[in-house]
């Protein structure tokens, strides 16, 4: 059994990719594709699915900002939005039918939701988590799976009361997981400690108590966001995460097998999914944020939810909605994800094609975050400001160059400051960045980032803007250096060979007549010195 869904979820995801689709939407189909081959789906197949969903909330948590979270456009938008979706649905589906209000009602709750793990998962693959539409978006779907959990506990009273007393308890916690992360090191210790962090205390602790556990796992995840290892952690979970997630997949198309009357009942809630959409960029441009960022958004969130499954699953339970609904709402959602995943992967280019038209509804007032950044009068800019950052910017200001350099680590950004160097905190990972940024007096820009990815996509989103200027970027690997040139980059350094250089021309220059060793000597500016990112 295990090997034809391994065997038919490769298929299906390769298919997939040949198309030019996300792998996800071939595993979508390898479970429906397996369920009318007769399949069935097993308690093993619900727990990879499971195991998966937490371990990918605990790494978007890793990468989150509680401080980014608690904001008024994330709060307002989703409270409103659930509202006016519950509002809107349940209007649809009343009128002109038969069915009675409390199925209405638990229809509008379960298709007023967002896809949480399909949102993180196409916003940690494009690097778009710290961005701030992600950031916004995260936001959102984090508020819905309160409401959800909130809805459910209406079913069961101690919930609610317990989640007051985990909120509590849950920053007592900090101390003790970041000591172990501490103590933990590197391999396989690391990987150890965050699937018991994600999935026994964030996840299976939290439902022990009647909580939703995978908004343990992301709660748990976001305490250890600011550790230095985080990034790291977060990691070392990549491949784990991604195999358990396509159990996830799998389990979508296993729940049901659709029928001409299935396919019916989930194409009202498909049709109403382009008005989810415009609401999320509507209310987001009320909140004052630009267009690009409010359809980016939109974008991001155009799906149902999992959380759907669960609270349509439990009124079934309940006799409150016959079972036929629960496949419906099966189909919505996996069509909703098959539908959102290429949308997502383009938005950069539908909104680029839309512009004009999107940019009529942005009020005059912009949010802090969508302000465009001054850069002053600086003609280099360099992106990432760690030790092989710090000496592209020292050389740069020592051949009498006015240079800015951009992080984002607020504390690095301070270290910099106070030894006299320009630097602005700012994500060169969010794409959005590089459409903010006064470049007009800017001629180069060097990209010293860590991540191959983050250099491709901003080379690309540097080009698109119609930057004219040098882009120089780092690289590690041999097959890091095409793409990074593709992307627009038109220079490239690889700074191990380039270490090797210097080492060898430091070495002869002391073995030269008159020479000497100079062990205390000043080191080069450009030595390289940033661990590599695999």
């Amino acid at each position: 059994m295990l090997a034809a869904w391994i065997a038919a979820s490769f298929a299906l995801g390769l298919l997939a990719r040949q198309l030019g689709l996300p792998p996800l939407v071939g595993f979508l189909g390898a479970g429906f594709l397996l369920n009318a081959a007769g399949v069935e789906g097993v308690p093993l197949l619900e727990n990879v699915a499971h195991m998966g969903v937490l371990l990918l909330l605990f790494s978007v948590g890793l990468k989150l900002r509680i401080q980014n979270l608690i904001r008024a456009e994330v709060w307002g938008v989703a409270l409103l939005q659930f509202l006016v979706a519950l509002a809107v649905v349940a209007v649809a589906f009343q009128v002109g039918s038969a069915y009675p209000f409390p199925l209405v009602l638990v229809l509008a709750s379960a298709l007023s939701f967002s896809s949480t793990v399909l949102a993180a998962k196409i916003l940690e693959e494009r690097r778009e988590i710290r961005a701030f539409h992600g950031r916004v978006a995260i936001g959102i779907l984090i508020v819905q799976d309160v409401i959800a959990v909130a809805i459910l506990g209406i079913n069961d009273g101690q919930a609610l009361t317990w989640a007051a007393a985990l909120g509590l308890l849950l920053p007592l916690a900090q101390p003790l997981a970041r000591k172990l992360l501490d103590l933990a090191g590197h391999g396989e210790l690391l990987v150890l400690l965050g699937s018991t962090l994600a999935l026994g205390l964030g996840g299976y602790g939290f439902q022990a108590i009647g909580l939703s556990g995978e908004l343990g796992a992301l709660l748990i995840g976001m305490l250890l966001a600011n550790h230095p290892k985080a990034v790291e952690l977060s990691d070392s979970l990549w491949s784990l995460k991604e195999f358990f997630l396509v159990g996830f997949f799998l389990s979508i198309g296993l729940t049901g097998l659709p029928t001409w009357h299935t396919l019916g009942l989930a194409a009202l809630p498909l049709a109403i999914l382009p008005l989810k959409v415009l609401l999320y960029f509507l209310l987001l441009l009320a909140f004052g944020l630009s267009a690009r960022t409010g359809f980016l958004t939109g974008l991001s969130l155009a799906t149902y939810s999992e959380f759907g499954l669960i609270v349509m699953a439990a009124a079934v339970e309940r006799g409150l909605a016959p079972a036929e609904w629960l496949v419906a709402t099966a189909i919505a959602v996996a069509v909703s994800f098959a539908i959102a995943a290429p949308l997502s992967r383009y938005s950069h280019d539908i909104f680029t094609v839309l512009e004009k038209v999107l940019r009529m509804f942005e009020r005059d007032r912009r949010h802090p975050d969508d302000e465009p950044i001054s850069l002053g009068r600086a003609e280099v800019v360099v992106a990432g400001m760690g030790r092989v950052g710090t000496g592209a910017y020292n050389h740069a200001r020592e051949l009498g160059r006015k240079v800015v350099g951009l992080d984002s680590d607020l504390g690095k950004v301070e270290r910099h400051l106070s030894e006299g160097r320009r630097v602005v905190y700012a994500d060169a990972e969010d794409p959005l960045l590089w459409h903010r940024l006064n470049l007009d007096q800017v001629r180069v820009i060097m990209l010293a980032l860590p991540d191959t990815e983050a250099k491709i996509l901003a080379s690309e989103q540097l080009r698109r803007r119609g930057f004219k200027g040098l882009i120089s970027a780092t690289y590690v690997w041999p097959e890091e250096q095409a793409p990074i040139l593709a992307a627009g980059a038109d220079i490239t350094y690889n700074y191990f060979a380039e270490a090797g250089v210097g080492l060898a021309a430091d070495t002869f220059e002391a073995l030269a007549p008159g020479g000497e060793s100079r062990p205390n000597r000043k080191p080069r500016p450009a030595t390289p010195a940033e661990p590599p990112v695999p």
